[in-house]
């Protein structure tokens, strides 16, 4: 007997053609969804989604469930890249992937899951989900170097309620075996990495056909000039590749970064060395937070959290300071903090939720 239906987001990866394989071991009644979020340039040589297709069909006809294509193309425009283009224009460096997932995901996808039958949605995400004293908890995957309860940290209560992460428990080389010894055809398949409606392109080329090229110029702290840059939008905080800039006579010879942006001046600030002050955060700001419980946490503990997907957890106290704001203060101060880019706090394994860096005080 059937323990219910889940539709399962099908990309053509093996992540989610596991997690399909391992419902319908599982005794669930399983249905395929592929989801198509891109199609400005889909017969280009960098998207993907047509061999996507392929792939999740292959797979869906060699487990024996039936899998269903679904165009959300208008609502990602509307609802992630529109946000993702303002944001690049604003000079911030957004987290596209993180939206995609509370807007497309888990908004979208499970709205047309639930209408097609389903109790449930699942994906190929690493990380896991239970329910404790009435509420549900969003946690680390097991396998730590896989962990993307970062990417998840925007769902909330009702969303995940109807969530299943079946690879929770298991390594990614574990996946890998298991779609082998199934037959799945894209078992040995690359993972996908980058933003989805970039693929992989260059990302600079893909942002000048939406955003225009402003020149400025590139200077230190003091005003003076080493450069010009191509646009504010093409440069992110702790960027080192595609400075241009040469050590010079004068300086020691150290690598120069990205560290800050004038907006009002056009002018990007370009550092020397590593750990230089301008790039240490030793607390920052946080607008749009979002809790996962519905409530922010104790203020008179130490919890942790992480500025950047690849990062380890880092000890740090949050201060609620205003309506979806809050401020958080570190142990140890944080490499290049960037405004657009989330942080997520911590609980242990639990993810608590985060919210938009701001500003860094050290920077204001």
């Amino acid at each position: 007997m059937s323990k219910g239906c889940v539709v399962v987001g099908m990309s053509g990866g093996v992540d989610s053609s596991v997690t399909a394989l391992l419902l319908k071991q599982q005794g669930y009644e399983v249905i395929g969804l592929f989801m198509k979020n891109w199609e400005d340039d889909d017969d280009s040589e960098y998207c993907s989604s047509r061999q996507d297709l392929i792939d999740a069909v292959a797979v869906a006809d060699t487990i024996g469930i039936p899998i269903e294509a679904v165009n959300f193309a208008k609502e990602y425009k509307d609802r992630v890249f529109s946000y993702f283009l303002r944001e690049y224009e604003a000079g911030r460096t957004p987290n596209p992937d993180i939206l995609c997932n509370s807007e497309i995901k888990f908004k979208a996808f499970l709205d047309h899951a639930l209408r097609l039958g389903a109790e449930k949605i699942a994906t190929g995400h690493y990380a896991g989900v239970r329910e404790q004293d009435g509420l549900f908890q969003l946690l680390k995957a097991a396998d730590a170097s896989k962990d993307q309860s970062y990417f998840l940290h925007r769902l909330n209560q009702q969303q995940l309620s109807k969530a299943m992460f079946p690879l929770n428990n298991i390594p990614k080389s574990r996946v890998r075996e298991i779609a082998h010894q199934h037959g799945l055809s894209n078992a040995a398949k690359k993972d996908s990495t980058g933003i989805c409606f970039i693929g992989e392109r260059p990302f600079r080329e893909f942002l000048n056909r939406y955003l225009p090229t402003k020149p400025g110029d590139m200077v230190t702290p003091d005003g003076k000039v080493m450069g010009q840059h191509m646009g504010l939008s093409f440069y992110t905080y702790g960027q080192r590749q595609g400075l241009g800039i040469g050590g010079g006579k004068e300086s020691s010879g150290e690598p120069w970064f990205a560290a800050g942006k004038d907006m009002a001046n056009n002018r990007l600030i370009v550092v020397q060395g590593h750990d230089h002050p301008l790039l240490l955060n030793p607390e920052l700001d946080a607008l749009d937070m979002h809790w996962i419980s519905g409530a922010p946490p104790d203020a008179t503990r130490a919890h942790a959290a992480k500025t950047r997907y690849r990062q380890q957890d880092a000890t740090c106290r949050i201060a609620v300071t205003g309506e979806g704001q809050a401020h958080f203060t570190f142990d140890a101060a944080q490499w290049a903090a960037t405004p657009g880019q989330s942080v997520v706090a911590y609980d242990g394994d639990v993810c608590l939720g985060g919210g938009i860096i701001e500003l860094s005080t050290s920077k204001d």
